[in-house]
């Protein structure tokens, strides 16, 4: 036994009688994902969305790399707490609609979807107004982002979701099943997409809202300001913008002083509570209403829109009703649309 003052904060992977001594981790502590960056300083390991041109919109590959990145951080003994970011103006603005309408965005490295639920011509033909809309196919392409983002919540180590400019439609599909969500107190989060063509499919906003509060914004499709998602509980800190970076830093620097172990039970513990409440099956059912609402008289009339006047001015005509248009210019593809990047 050590007798060291404080050896229990000595993480996995340090002293003599460590389980990990002499096994140094193999590779680099940093990786380039086709669509994030993973690096590893200290006991922190930071994962970056790193699309900025396009508001770190979600593309095929975005679930993969993520869950990829988060295992590869909960396995790794020197690390503590994942932190989870966007480059750029702001954390992630949604599902990027023009890269899954091309077939050829496919990076060398992938594999080729051709023929799977994740080709994009078999998407869009199940999109097509004029065909028979098969919900399963449709739940067999979106389950699998949801699966991604969930590696988050289901990882062993916290998570701290660091937001800043925006998070918005799926971007909070992501954020809400981080543990903790730190946010710019300028930064917008939401889901306007419940006006017309989308659901949000991970189901994540009554469990971290609860009911009245959920549905004021998803009966709405508003966004909270970040200054406003922590007096309504959705995250735990907002600061300035400018004093994002370091407030962040020092919270996850008090997080990783504590034993992994301790992290990782007080995690498991407070876990337990959450699932019980139905996270599998309100992500089920959300998921299915998504494909529903996309698949609806209002959703092919609103589809047909983006298709004849582009979809950055068919969501600006969406929110105008409500007073929180953008200028068309100003938005990106992305669903729900975030302000561009560009």
């Amino acid at each position: 036994m050590s007798e060291r003052p404080a050896a229990w904060r000595d993480g996995w992977d340090e002293g003599e009688d460590s389980a990990f001594a002499g096994r140094a981790p193999a590779g680099t502590d940093d990786h380039r994902y086709a669509t994030l960056t993973y690096e590893v300083t200290g006991r922190i390991a930071r994962i970056t969305f790193d699309r900025p041109e396009r508001g770190n919109a979600i593309t095929a590959d975005t679930p993969l790399d993520l869950a990829h990145a988060v295992e590869r951080a909960d396995l790794d003994p020197r690390v503590h707490v994942i932190l989870l970011s966007g480059r750029g103006k702001g954390f992630c603005g949604g599902y990027d609609l023009s890269v899954f309408a091309e077939n050829g965005a496919r990076p060398a490295d992938r594999p080729d979807t051709t023929g799977s639920a994740l080709d994009p011509t078999v998407q869009a033909r199940n999109h097509d107004s004029s065909r028979t809309w098969d919900p399963m196919l449709d739940y067999a392409m979106m389950s699998r982002f949801n699966r991604g983002f969930a590696s988050l919540l289901h990882a062993t180590k916290p998570v701290v979701a660091k937001v800043h400019g925006f998070a918005i439609a799926g971007g909070t599909d992501i954020a809400l099943y981080a543990d903790q969500i730190v946010c710019a107190d300028d930064a917008r989060i939401g889901y306007p997409p419940t006006r017309v063509w989308g659901i949000p499919a991970a189901g994540m906003w009554a469990h971290r809202l609860g009911d009245q509060r959920a549905k004021r914004l998803l009966l709405t499709g508003d966004c909270l300001t970040g200054r406003q998602a922590v007096e309504w509980g959705l995250a735990v800190e907002s600061h300035p913008a400018d004093e994002l970076d370091a407030r962040t830093e020092d919270f996850v620097g008090r997080i990783a002083q504590m034993p992994i172990n301790q992290l990782m039970m007080v995690k498991l513990a407070l876990n337990s509570a959450l699932l019980a409440s139905g996270v599998a099956t309100s992500t089920m059912i959300s998921t299915v209403f998504d494909g529903i609402s996309r698949h609806t008289r209002e959703g092919y009339t609103f589809q047909t829109r983006a298709a004849t006047v582009g979809f950055r001015e068919a969501v600006r005509e969406r929110d105008a009703a409500f007073g929180d248009a953008k200028p068309s210019a100003a938005f990106g593809d992305a669903k729900g649309q975030a302000p561009s990047a560009t």
